[in-house]
């Protein structure tokens, strides 16, 4: 049966590699206290088996939706598929934590060729604005899924099979995806006329590594070390140098029409800060529960399970919800609910009880997943077909650099702090801020209602 007499099968199989991805990134956390005392691993190595990762995959986002645009989406999706799978496979064997540090540099870049193609294949295979609302509401709580099953899923393999199996686990998931999709995906159209806007790829991933490395060196040498300062000015310079290379390039990864879209730009910049509230706290609160609480990593991954199964919840709902309200009120509420949860933890007090932590828990991972349906929506409606590999692709480039801020600041304030109760508490107060304005900037930029993707201008 064709593709198109299926209309299970693209959601289905999108949502396989995108499941793959975004377990990685949460089963990672309980997982990475026992890879460090297995490895040896310092502080700041920690941070770079979670954070290098992280950073290739924000910083590669681009390329892979301008390669998706131009080769076709289903075949980049598929390369990154089998890049992430064999990657996997490498951490699973790592002899220590130069290697695996490596390893996950490789499995951020199949990340890359993966999440791009995801959302451009829902927007292909499901034009009608009902209908994509729902599939990006069901792609949503994917998320929600992974993120829920993670430190569960995590702990559970640490406590019994060890942690390689955490990685080991993608093996069978990325064969999967990789059948599905070449069996029940319609080919993407492919774009020779789009080329590579090399110098704005290596700007962003410049941007990306500079500053992940600037934040993950400030805990151990200080907020104010040379280095450290270098870093983030060169991080600043590097971004700035991509606009300016925008401005200028015959085919840029990103057209000007976009770029000044108050949908797309403010709908990336919300991505950013609710990815950076809520991955920041999960870091944190991961290494609150088993180094200063004692916390096995199973316990661990129960512990954060509240604010974990929270987002399948909400992903479903939003998507439902979206086709009545529009999708400013739910971002708005979601993220006006994320800071209140988040502030809450941070108002708890220096060693509160488990008990007072559930709720603020719950609050911030409903009001993330809530909000990401509709700021998806948002994004990928102001984007014409042409270019949906390419806002795909901002859209998670930005996400991404706000998981990789979040934890590095979090390690950061952590490592720098006169304690853990301190460091975890600036941590959450700082997640909370950036919810709320999160929330204001939806007010600004979020429709209303619906739209249908304009025309590039």
């Amino acid at each position: 049966m064709p593709p198109e007499q299926r209309p299970w099968a693209p959601l289905l199989a999108v949502c396989a590699g995108y499941f793959m991805v975004i377990l990685d990134v949460t089963v990672i956390n309980v997982a990475v206290p026992v890879v460090g005392r297995e490895l040896s691993a310092s502080l700041t190595g920690i941070q770079w088996i979670t954070d290098g990762y992280t950073l290739v995959f924000a910083g590669f986002l681009l390329t892979g939706g301008a390669l998706g645009d131009r080769l076709g989406n289903r075949r980049v999706f598929c390369w990154g598929v089998v890049v992430f799978t064999v990657a996997s496979a490498a951490c699973a064997l790592a002899p220590g934590t130069p290697f695996l540090v490596v390893a996950r540099l490789v499995e951020g870049l199949g990340a890359a060729l993966i999440v791009p193609g995801s959302l451009a294949l829902l927007q292909q295979a499901y034009p009608e604005p009902d209908v994509r609302a729902r599939a990006f509401g069901l792609w949503g709580s994917m998320a929600g899924i992974a993120a829920s099953a993670g430190p569960l899923l995590g702990g559970l393999l640490v406590s019994t099979v060890g942690w390689r199996w955490v990685f080991l686990i993608n093996l069978p998931v990325g064969a999967a995806c990789l059948a599905l999709t070449l069996r029940h995906v319609a080919r993407s159209p492919r774009r020779a006329d789009r080329a590579l806007d090399w110098p704005a790829q290596v700007a962003v991933v410049a941007a990306v590594a500079l500053l992940t490395a600037g934040l993950n060196e400030a805990g151990r040498r200080g907020w104010s070390d040379p280095a450290v300062l270098a870093g983030l000015g060169l991080a600043v310079l590097s971004a700035a140098a991509f606009a300016v290379r925008e401005r200028l390039a015959r085919s840029p990864a990103l057209p000007l029409g976009l770029l000044r879209s108050r949908a797309m730009g403010g709908g990336a910049a919300i991505g950013l800060l609710f990815n950076f509230g809520f991955y920041g706290m999960v870091f944190t609160a991961s290494l609150e529960f088993q180094h200063q609480r004692g916390y096995s990593a199973l316990g661990t991954g129960l512990a954060l399970f509240p604010a974990v199964a929270m987002t399948m919840f909400a992903s479903v709902l939003s998507g439902r919800l979206s086709r009545r309200t529009g999708d400013r009120p739910l971002v708005i509420s979601g993220m006006l609910l994320a800071a209140l949860g988040l502030a809450g933890w941070a108002a708890a007090g220096a060693d509160p009880a488990y008990a007072l932590l559930v709720a603020p828990m719950m609050a911030a991972g409903f009001g993330t997943s809530f909000a990401l349906t509709g700021s998806t929506a948002t994004v990928m409606g102001a984007a014409p077909p042409a270019y949906s590999g390419a806002a795909s692709a901002l859209f998670n480039t930005t996400r991404q650099v706000g998981s990789a801020t979040g934890v590095a600041l979090g390690g950061s304030l952590l490592a720098s702090a006169a304690n853990y109760g301190t460091g975890i508490r600036t941590s959450m107060g700082i997640g909370a801020l950036a919810c709320l304005g999160a929330a204001v900037l939806a007010w600004w930029c979020v429709p209303a209602k619906t739209r249908r993707p304009p025309g590039l201008t």
